[in-house]
């Protein structure tokens, strides 16, 4: 009989990568301030093989930002998947940046409920200037370009790549919370399809879609779904009739200046 591979659970993976940002931390001279899920984990519907998608905010040290090249120096880490886990990571300067212009990925980051490390106050701060900071505009023609982009690259014809539905509902569906007037996307899929998808046959759809990736159905190329493709098509043909305003300039920098300068002061000198 062939020998049985033992699959881990999901405390061990947790212990697994909080082993790896150590590790990274010891071998970039860095300090992870954020690391939380980003992928189907995050979202509410895992397969049994759905990787890790570990996404951190990190800080190097004052003399590292204090360099004639700064700008040219990397401002993302990236480790190679290992063990199932996909490890990704911005520079403070960096993710401060796409703050300032209402980054949707970093607001779900931000509100995520799968948190691997969060130290010091960089999160909680950030947390307390979203209202200041989030821009409908900017958020909303993201997920415009997201769903474009993926609805061109794997949903044209009879025969999609099913897994992708996931990755055009998700923006259309966080357009409509935006529309709403709801506030900063939550990263939790189930909350997008409640507030928004009153439509009973696309719910049920969209249900059935999430239980087949759940019970780690193959999503690979099929059959069209046609509540869910039919929607897709109705919502798209509206959004390019109606968009036009263009995301307005993003706030003033000085409070994530003095942000910066402060978790510096915080981390390396106390």
């Amino acid at each position: 009989r062939p020998e049985q591979t033992e699959i881990p659970t999901d405390d061990e993976v947790v212990v697994c990568i909080q082993r790896v940002l150590e590790e990274l931390e010891r071998s970039e001279s860095v300090v992870v301030l954020l690391a939380v899920e980003s992928g189907s984990r995050a979202w509410g519907f895992p397969s049994t093989d759905s990787d890790y998608d570990v996404r951190f905010i990190y800080v190097r040290p004052p003399e590292w930002y204090l360099s004639i090249d700064l700008e040219s120096r990397r401002d993302v880490i990236e480790r190679p998947l290992q063990a199932s886990i996909d490890l990704s990571g911005w520079d403070i300067r960096k993710a401060l940046k796409l703050f300032r212009k209402s980054n949707p990925p970093l607001l779900e980051w931000l509100q995520c409920s799968i948190v691997y490390r969060e130290r010091f106050s960089l999160a909680i701060r950030l947390r307390r200037l979203l209202p200041a900071f989030y821009s409908p505009k900017a958020s909303f023609f993201h997920y415009l370009h997201m769903a474009q982009g993926n609805i061109r690259g794997y949903l044209r014809g009879d025969i999609v790549w099913r897994k992708k539905y996931f990755y055009v509902l998700r923006p259309l569906l966080a357009m409509r919370w935006i529309d709403q007037g709801l506030g900063p996307v939550p990263i939790e899929f189930h909350k997008l399809v409640e507030a928004t998808v009153p439509d009973p046959t696309l719910r049920r759809a969209i249900d059935d879609l999430v239980s087949d990736k759940r019970a780690g159905a193959e999503l690979d190329r099929g059959p069209r779904i046609p509540a869910i493709s039919d929607f897709i098509e109705r919502e798209m043909a509206s959004l390019e009739q109606t968009v036009s305003d263009r995301p307005t300039a993003a706030p003033p920098a000085e409070a994530l200046n003095d942000l910066f300068r402060g978790t510096l002061d915080e981390v390396w000198h106390k």
